[in-house]
């Protein structure tokens, strides 16, 4: 292995992003430990479930015996759900946020001891564009990656002192299995079907396999992130994605300069107390 080449990490790898990123760096020259919690159809990989401590100490310590390092971890492992808020059901939300949100947590505190000693390291967090921007419909997937962004965000500056960079991901639709066969559904409330909420069950239905961007591309995005120093800490991938996040935070300055006055004038005033 020489000085340039990389040791990666990932986990969901059987498939979208994950797969198209462990391609992607295996073209390049690195290794690539790919993990899946069902790893059938990938060659050389590991069984990671990330709800599962032991199983991800495991597959840490296997790729430090292998290799000696971990370079670059891919936190991709994730789950869906559709399901207004009154639809949601407390089982299924703590699924989402047991992938989303503890599953990244386990196994970015197992890898981190390593690239500490390393004094480098990159950390990828995949999230979404409803990390930024959340649908109506899509509340506990937004819940699960608006707690990762910011999870990631505070991340980033913890562990800049190790030469550790972070990239959190946000890619808009593209062309995995995330709109199909991963994603899970609430049990649907009438008064709900034909509101914004109910809607976006038909157009995650009707867009499986029809998104308009390349996963093989963003992986190659996610590789140039990862190899320059200094890098965005987000990454939106796609138009749709850049543009609706563009929106949002347009919209949010609107909305902060339009403040009504009282909104600034709440110091502690002696006058308060009478």
């Amino acid at each position: 292995m020489t000085v340039d080449t990389k040791v990666w990490l990932i986990t969901g790898a059987n498939s979208g992003f994950g797969h198209a990123i462990a391609e992607a760096a295996s073209q390049q020259g690195d290794r690539v430990v790919a993990t899946a919690r069902n790893p059938s159809g990938l060659d050389d990989a590991l069984v990671l479930d990330v709800h599962q401590p032991e199983s991800v100490e495991r597959a840490v310590q296997a790729t430090i015996a292998r290799h000696g390092r971990i370079d670059v971890l891919v936190n991709n492992a994730g789950h869906g759900l559709i399901g207004a808020v009154e639809e949601l059901v407390d089982e299924d939300l703590r699924l989402v946020l047991e992938t989303n949100v503890f599953g990244v947590l386990r196994m970015t505190r197992a890898v981190l001891p390593h690239m500490r000693r390393q004094q480098s390291g990159h950390i990828v967090q995949m999230s979404s564009v409803g990390g930024m921007v959340a649908n109506p419909g899509h509340a506990a997937y937004a819940t699960s990656k608006f707690a990762l962004e910011g999870l990631s965000e505070a991340l980033a500056a913890e562990v800049e002192p190790w030469g550790i960079g972070v990239t959190i991901v946000e890619p808009g639709p593209f062309r995995t299995d995330f709109a199909g066969r991963s994603i899970h559904r609430a049990a649907q409330l009438d008064a709900y079907r034909d509101t914004p909420a109910g809607r976006l069950r038909d157009r995650f239905a009707n867009q499986d396999g029809q998104q308009p961007n390349d996963p093989a591309l963003a992986a190659k995005a996610i590789l140039e992130a990862v190899n320059t120093p200094g890098s965005p800490l987000r990454l939106p991938l796609g138009p749709e994605a850049i543009g609706r996040i563009r929106a949002k935070l347009t919209d949010q300055l609107d909305q902060l300069e339009r403040l009504p006055r009282s909104a600034h004038e709440t110091a502690f005033s002696d006058e308060a107390t009478g």
